[in-house]
């Protein structure tokens, strides 16, 4: 018997909703249009929630020669240290990413908070006379369609800014 030390390989996928592609054709659209127009377009998506500490990563930097970074020997989180949840608004246009690390919770506040944060650093700078804005998010997460915090402090972000502000959310 040929038996090896094998990991899972996902490529089991549940089947796709008949009208994805015209979805994806649709923001598609929407985000072409808007770029021809000057009009600020973001992607916004949470990234991988890392420990925060002397943890092991698959970073690399240089460093001298036989002369690693010393970390922890276990990688189990200390309860009394807040884990890092980075959030990323990606200008399409500009090609230029923005990342909020936040130490809370990754929540549909903290992911509107982020997006005004980059308003407030970013995009009122580079889009001085937009009143509209266009971002695509995925369906699920801190800024999932379904979320009532996220629609409640997109709403709030459109009060404050006065930007009308639409939210494409891709299947």
């Amino acid at each position: 018997m040929a038996y090896s030390l094998q990991g899972n390989r996902k490529t089991e996928e549940g089947t796709d909703h008949p009208d994805r592609d015209a979805q994806f054709q649709y923001i598609n659209s929407h985000v072409r249009r808007a770029v021809a127009a000057g009009r600020p377009v973001i992607s916004v998506d949470t990234k991988k929630k890392e420990l925060i500490g002397n943890y092991e990563n698959q970073g690399r930097q240089w460093r001298k020669s036989k002369s690693p970074a010393l970390v922890n020997g276990h990688d189990f989180p200390d309860p009394s240290v807040p884990r890092a949840y980075p959030y990323g608004v990606y200008d399409l246009a500009r090609n230029k990413g923005f990342v909020n690390v936040g130490t809370d919770h990754d929540t549909g506040a903290f992911a509107v908070a982020s997006i005004r944060g980059w308003w407030r650093f970013e995009g009122q700078r580079l889009y001085p006379n937009a009143r509209r804005l266009l971002i695509t998010a995925d369906g699920g997460g801190s800024n999932g369609y379904r979320l009532r915090v996220w629609k409640l402090e997109v709403q709030k972000l459109a009060d404050a800014t006065t930007l009308s502000i639409e939210v494409c959310h891709f299947p």
